[in-house]
């Protein structure tokens, strides 16, 4: 086999990784700086209805639409996707006089989308539209333009989807959290949408995970070690909470509060042997933060109080661990 010229070489995966994502890095950057022109307008659109945002596309543009979808009925504003052909078989029962459309097309041609844009105009359904191609038909009957830059797709034949996805998946992330945070949408909020994986534990709090009352390891400050040792070993937290006459807590006997007065631990009481002022923390404290103190401050338990300073549960590395936040 004749050896290749250097001429028609082939370019390593490297660079063309590097050419693609440069090209599209490149792409997005320019759309930053020509943001289109309604774009605040559509925000607002979708900010004032009553109803849900509905996507739909074909083809590439429905699969970015699935996507752009998902991520607004995650960060607080419901939405739902319907594919371009199913809306003319039926689908179209799905959309309200009260959502608002978002189509996708990067000709602004799509046939299939044809059905769904007559039914926005016949029922004055506000109608936002995605396209590369501003004097299209879809562009035209739209009621909010979101044009994307003209820019060649990075493919080496200019044609498969591939600048225009990026960018379409990009303005889809601007509009979905420029709404999320018009609405002040909380971490809390997100933690709703959220319950299970790794978002969901990251975001869950210390009431989430901790033990209740009934398994704190509390003891009075008069109670003679002897007992503070049983209370401790039953429990099984290696700690046990010194309280007051009013409930409040005062310190915490631990493990190694043990090891330093083990010649003269039998004759004292819990309070004589506690650490005084134990690191506490509040019940809607984020886990997450709760074990980076853990880690901080290289101790196995954190006792949980109420705004007075009253014991109401107690929380383990190990609750932590078991739950994944680590």
């Amino acid at each position: 086999m004749a050896p290749i010229d250097d001429k028609t070489a082939v370019k390593s995966a490297n660079e063309v990784a590097r050419t693609v994502l440069q090209k599209e890095a490149a792409a997005v950057a320019q759309m930053a700086d020509e943001l289109p022109a309604d774009f605040e307008a559509a925000v607002d659109c979708i900010l004032g209805i009553a109803g849900r945002v509905v996507i739909s596309g074909v083809g590439k543009s429905g699969h970015i639409g699935r996507k752009i979808a998902a991520t607004l009925a995650s960060t607080g504003t419901p939405s739902y996707f319907v594919h371009g052909a199913e809306a003319s078989h039926g689908d179209l029962g799905m959309v309200t006089r009260h959502d608002v459309c978002v189509l996708i097309s990067n000709s602004g041609e799509t046939a299939e989308l044809r059905d769904i844009t007559l039914y926005t105009r016949r029922f004055n359904i506000p109608m936002i539209a995605i396209s590369s191609n501003p004097d299209s038909t879809l562009m035209k009957a739209a009621d909010f333009k979101l044009a994307l830059p003209k820019i060649p797709e990075v493919c080496s034949i200019g044609k498969a989807p591939t600048t225009s996805t990026t960018l379409t998946l990009a303005l889809g992330d601007a509009l979905a959290v420029a709404v999320m945070e018009a609405r002040g949408f909380s971490a809390d909020e997100f933690h709703t949408f959220h319950p299970g994986g790794k978002l969901g534990t990251q975001l869950s709090r210390v009431s989430d995970l901790m033990h209740g009352a009934q398994e704190l390891p509390v003891v009075a400050s008069d109670l003679p070690m002897s007992e503070v040792l049983l209370t401790m070993t039953s429990k099984g937290f290696g700690v046990a909470l010194v309280l007051d006459a009013d409930g409040l807590l005062t310190g915490a006997v631990t493990d190694g509060d043990l090891r330093r007065n083990m010649d003269v631990l039998m004759g004292k009481t819990a309070g004589e042997i506690a650490s005084p002022n134990p690191v506490s923390v509040p019940s809607d404290m984020l886990a997450a933060q709760a074990l980076a103190l853990l880690n901080e401050r290289k101790i196995t338990t954190l006792p949980v109080t109420d705004g007075a300073g009253k014991p109401v549960g107690i929380l383990h590395i190990h609750d932590l661990l078991r739950a994944g936040v680590a």
